[in-house]
């Protein structure tokens, strides 16, 4: 049995590596899918309860930072912003920055917001007080279908994104693609291959036994794939960031996502 198993594992990783030498369709709307319609009832019933679901401690630190001034001359985020206001935000990053002269995600934008107007310091990209404001900002967005900007600006680097989507990486020759478009609803082993929508980030996983952002995962699928990861908020990270929101809308957004 376990021979049959390895041989089926080997058999998927051959149509995969397959997949890359053929132009791949995106997924029709229609048939878009969060990765929570393949997981286990119990990881379901998880997310869907917030008083079970572990993502919640870092929206409710995000509260409180989002209330807390960072220093005694600076201003906390709840002065310029009402909470009311932040609904649709995370549904619309990552977006154009007219002063940075390129797109940024949600936590770049945090943390631009932090230097520009409160003097504080960049907060570490997966650090928890990042964590925890990015999770407080998008949980207010939570249900709203996944909306990208039409903004002109923003087309070279989502273009440039799904390049890198469909373009075979690695030492192993795969690409994001040959598995999420090509193959979802498979399985890789005994885990599902999901469609691989960002909907619920930053999301708790189980396997981190923590909350971590999109970037920390696209990290994790190239180290898998045996590819360079991307530096955090590099501007490859970024575009397919912007791509990946793209190809997900209009399904919902989850967060705190809580995944295997």
């Amino acid at each position: 049995m376990r021979g049959l198993a390895v041989s089926g594992v080997l058999l998927l990783l051959a149509g995969l590596a397959a997949a890359q030498e053929i132009p791949i369709q995106e997924i029709p709307v229609s048939e878009r899918r969060s990765g929570l319609d393949q997981m286990a009832p119990e990881t379901r019933a998880m997310q869907a309860d917030d008083a079970a679901n572990p993502g919640m401690l870092w929206v409710g630190d995000g509260a409180d930072l989002f209330a807390r001034a960072p220093s005694p001359e600076a201003p906390a985020c709840a002065a310029c912003h009402e909470t009311g206001a932040l609904r649709g935000v995370a549904a619309r990053y990552p977006a154009w920055d007219t002063a940075e002269a390129r797109p940024i995600d949600l936590e770049g934008r945090i943390n631009l917001c932090r230097s520009r107007h409160q003097g504080a310091a960049p907060l570490p990209r997966e650090g928890r007080d990042l964590l925890a404001l990015t999770a407080f900002v998008a949980n207010q967005s939570r249900g709203l279908p996944i909306a990208p900007p039409a903004d002109p600006r923003l087309a070279p680097a989502r273009a440039a994104g799904r390049a890198l989507f469909e373009r075979p990486l690695g030492q192993l020759r795969f690409s994001c693609a040959g598995c999420h478009d090509a193959n979802w609803g498979r399985h890789l082993g005994a885990a599902p291959i999901p469609q691989g929508h960002p909907t619920g980030y930053p999301l708790y996983r189980l396997e981190w036994q923590g909350l971590g952002s999109l970037q920390r995962r696209l990290r994790n699928c190239l180290a898998g794939m045996r590819a360079e990861p991307f530096a955090p908020d590099s501007p490859e990270a970024t575009a397919l960031a912007l791509y990946l929101m793209q190809r997900a809308a209009p399904l919902p957004v989850e967060t705190p996502a809580v995944r295997p």
